[in-house]
């Protein structure tokens, strides 16, 4: 397994993030258990400020909580002086519970209710990127309602194929997300906005897709969108000031993965930018990103202990953990790939090779096939590397496992962000009708 930001195999021969013995985490804390690194997340973050923020001379990194949103997140995304994007009430509900500044959030999403974009207005959020037709005449008349003007970004689908996975690829044609370009839905779009009494156009914004290697994606879709706006500016009169490139940009999870360096993510933005507006003699608009993944993915890493082996002679070894698709469902969504190691024996040499199930009662609920471990035991730790984005975000109480904890782990301290959940839990938001509380067992 590829070490990463604070990983390190100590003297123990146990694997150590942030300062902290994994073998001990698993003691305090339990399993499965995420562990964020802090202070890779922290350096990242920095990373993205510096390359974006001082490389170009109007840019601003907003980090895309859908990756993962905590309140605690919200505080080091603030400290670290980012922008905040939210998709939904509850990730804005989070932000604003954490004291994250409401005019430096982002508020996405191709279907939000009136009672969301109602929350958002009253809490003044920087912008509201517009996804279609409905959402823009309902945020018109709820701002007009209260008496305010929205500030807001048109999302804009470019029609840029991105090399990732299908169920990831947003910048195409044919997508949920978005008004088309090419056919003319966009310039619609931007001129009711234009003529829509409560709505304030700031420019426009667009995603190409997730988990994108190839840099040269990117300035595809700065040059689109900087034609875009420059014959806006010819057609309309109207100057659009701000271009929100959304995320994407690809990280490391097994071999085979080749990322590129984030001081070249800014570069080639930062020359494609130069030369559009040069070529179309259009004035440089202030840009901004959204990385998520990017910022946690690699800073995660979640703590299993291991049950039971199963050995198909000739076939195959099933090593099962204590968790799965519930609290990562990546695999079994979309094919993504792992690597792993055994976290209280991670010194020894691998001596077998075998498949690592979860308990979940579904055949699909593989985390990784196929990996080279040392001599499996019951008991032993699995810590499963690149776990910080979207597998929190995306867990789920299947079979009615409570989620695991969170924690954040810095300077050899752990500190709970997200508590264990329990069985009782599970039941809260149950309700037994009085009806049923009474009813006698059927006779048979």
């Amino acid at each position: 397994m590829r070490l990463h930001g604070t990983q390190r195999i100590n003297e123990q021969g146990h694997l150590e993030i942030g300062g902290c013995d994994t073998v001990n985490l698993a003691q305090e804390f339990g399993t499965p258990l995420y562990i964020m690194d802090e202070a890779h997340i922290r350096e990242i973050c920095r990373r993205y400020y510096q390359s974006f923020t001082q490389g170009l001379k109007n840019a601003e990194v907003i980090y895309a909580s859908k990756a993962f949103s905590t309140m605690a997140m919200c505080r080091i995304i603030n400290q670290e002086g980012l922008g905040l994007d939210v998709v939904s009430g509850g990730e804005l509900y989070t932000a604003l519970q954490a004291d994250f500044p409401a005019e430096r959030i982002y508020f996405h999403g191709n279907n939000k209710s009136a009672e969301e974009l109602a929350m958002a207005l009253k809490a003044g959020v920087g912008r509201i990127v517009v996804d279609n037709f409905y959402e823009m005449s309902l945020l018109n008349d709820l701002a007009q309602g209260m008496n305010q003007k929205a500030n807001i970004l048109l999302r804009v689908t470019p029609g840029i194929e991105a090399h990732t996975h299908e169920y990831i690829q947003t910048g195409q044609i044919d997508s949920k997300f978005g008004f088309t370009l090419s056919n003319g839905t966009a310039d619609r779009a931007l001129d009711l906005a234009l003529s829509s009494a409560n709505l304030v156009v700031k420019g426009v914004h667009a995603h190409i897709g997730s988990q994108i290697f190839e840099l040269e994606s990117f300035s595809h879709e700065v040059r689109v969108m900087i034609q875009y706006m420059a014959d806006i500016y010819e057609r309309t009169g109207s100057l659009l000031e701000e271009l929100n490139l959304g995320g994407g940009f690809g990280i490391y999870y097994a071999s085979g993965d080749e990322p590129a360096q984030i001081e070249d993510y800014a570069k080639i933005v930062r020359n494609a930018l130069e030369d559009a507006c040069e070529k179309h003699k259009f004035p440089i608009p202030k840009i901004i990103i959204e990385p998520g993944r990017s910022i946690v993915g690699t800073a995660g890493t979640t703590l299993y202990t291991i049950g039971s082996i199963k050995e198909i002679p000739g076939i195959r070894k099933y090593i099962a953990v204590d968790g799965g698709m519930a609290d990562n469902p990546r695999p079994a969504l979309y094919q993504a790939r792992y690597e792993a190691v055994l976290a209280n024996r991670a010194a020894e040499e691998n001596a077998e090779e075998v498949s690592i199930t979860g308990k979940c009662c579904e055949s699909g609920d593989m985390l990784i096939w196929d990996i080279n471990l040392p001599k499996v035991q019951s008991g032993d730790l699995l810590a499963v590397s690149c776990t910080g984005a979207y597998n929190y975000s995306m867990s789920s109480n299947y079979n009615r496992l409570p989620r695991p904890a969170a924690i954040f782990a810095e300077g050899g301290k752990a500190d709970v962000i997200v508590k264990r959940e329990n069985y009782s839990d599970l039941l809260r938001n149950d309700v037994l009708p009085e009806r049923l509380a009474h009813l006698p067992m059927a006779s048979r």
